[in-house]
């Protein structure tokens, strides 16, 4: 992209009371940023309101340093010729630029990436879920989001702490090469800072691994910091994006039942994964799923409710983690394991369903923790893994 080209988008961008809404319909009437600029005053004032009008005659501050910065962001990495891998900017004019995210009231004008642009044009699901799940919940997350990925399906989340880097997890795994051809699987990080920066500060390694293998995704300027209103902008990204939304773990007021709000009003599939009735973490997938949410078990539900294909027999091996897979209906020959059930429950309650002193079964509960077949969780309570 030209230095000025560059410079009239993101001067749209910066100019303050004029937002996507009003962006677009300028660029409607005279078909470019650049003649949107050429066009002066007179031809605004007939477009737009007084107060846009005003605006759009005053040079945004810092137009100038952001420029030179985003010119210098996409010299740092050149994208490939095929477009894959390095540093986009993609504007509304682009053929690149998803044409599912035209379902949203206000697309956004820019959108900075990071990665494999092929990946917006490919069948994709989202998978969202509380920052704080239970060990089944990051487990299922991740479970699910490989078996999609190893069926071809692009897993869309929000790279933050729980079910989403379980979910990005999970995909980047089931993003394998096959032979000297790269899976189309794989995932897409939708952020809500600018690309240079790190948010949560410990996934910097995800981060680099989904640029690396998937696509990381903002519509944020460069310099952007963790503002909390970014986040629900965000999430109509992650739900535009993909052809339904899957709900893994959720409390009832939460950022992912938002998500799954949004993606109902663009006219997207809706699905949850039942949890435990004790489990507060849960209870937003129950309320989905008594509002008419899809309610499944496995990976293959998904597939079959989105009515996608799956490439080839990779989701078979993936499917034998799911912790509601064939191997965890098995009933365990372990008289704790069998005890415990699928729920959380406390060591005494365990106690009194083995008839085990306490001495005996914590020494068997750290027994199976070592093992990774029990996980413990705050309260002093236990739960199984899906390996188990």
């Amino acid at each position: 992209m030209e230095r000025e080209e560059l410079r009239a988008w993101l001067r749209l961008v910066l100019t303050p009371h004029v937002g996507p809404v009003t962006a677009r319909a300028l660029l409607r009437s005279l078909g470019s940023p650049q003649a949107v600029w050429e066009a002066g005053p007179q031809a605004w004032a007939r477009l737009v309101s007084s107060r846009e009008a005003a605006a759009l005659a005053q040079v945004p501050p810092d137009l100038e340093a952001q420029c030179a910065a985003t010119m210098a962001w996409l010299a740092a990495a050149p994208a490939a010729s095929d477009g894959e891998g390095g540093h986009h900017l993609l504007t509304l004019a682009d053929p690149h630029y998803p044409s599912r995210l035209l379902d949203v009231a206000n697309p956004p004008l820019l959108l900075f990436a990071q990665g494999r642009l092929s990946l917006l044009q490919a069948p994709s699901v989202a998978v969202v879920g509380s920052r704080h799940p239970t060990a089944q919940g990051a487990d299922n997350a991740h479970a699910f989001a490989r078996a999609l990925s190893e069926a071809g399906v692009t897993v869309v989340s929000g790279l933050a702490r729980g079910v989403d880097a379980a979910a990005h997890e999970g995909a980047l795994a089931g993003a394998v090469l096959r032979g000297a051809t790269r899976a189309p699987g794989s995932t897409i990080a939708v952020v809500g800072t600018g690309l240079e920066q790190v948010y949560p500060k410990g996934h910097g390694p995800l981060l680099r691994r989904i640029a690396e293998h998937g696509l990381v995704l903002s519509e944020f300027l460069l310099g952007t910091g963790p503002l909390p209103s970014n986040f629900p902008k965000r999430n109509r990204i992650v739900a535009a994006l993909s052809q339904g939304t899957l709900v893994v773990e959720a409390a009832v007021q939460s950022g992912s039942l938002i998500t799954a709000r949004l993606a109902l009003e663009m006219g997207r599939e809706v699905l949850a994964i039942p949890g435990s009735i004790h489990a507060p973490q849960s209870r937003g997938c129950h309320a989905l799923i008594r509002q008419g949410a899809k309610l499944v078990e496995t990976a293959q539900d998904v597939l079959e409710e989105l009515h996608l294909q799956a490439d080839g027999a990779g989701i078979t091996a993936a499917q034998r983690e799911l912790a509601l897979g064939e191997e965890a209906d098995a009933t365990p020959t372990d008289p704790v394991l069998a005890a415990m059930g699928y729920d959380p429950v406390s060591q005494e309650a365990l106690s009194a369903r083995t008839g085990w002193g306490p001495a005996e079964l914590g020494a068997r509960l750290l027994e199976l923790e070592l093992m990774g077949q029990v996980a413990r969780l705050p309260g002093q309570l236990f739960q199984r893994v899906a390996a188990a």
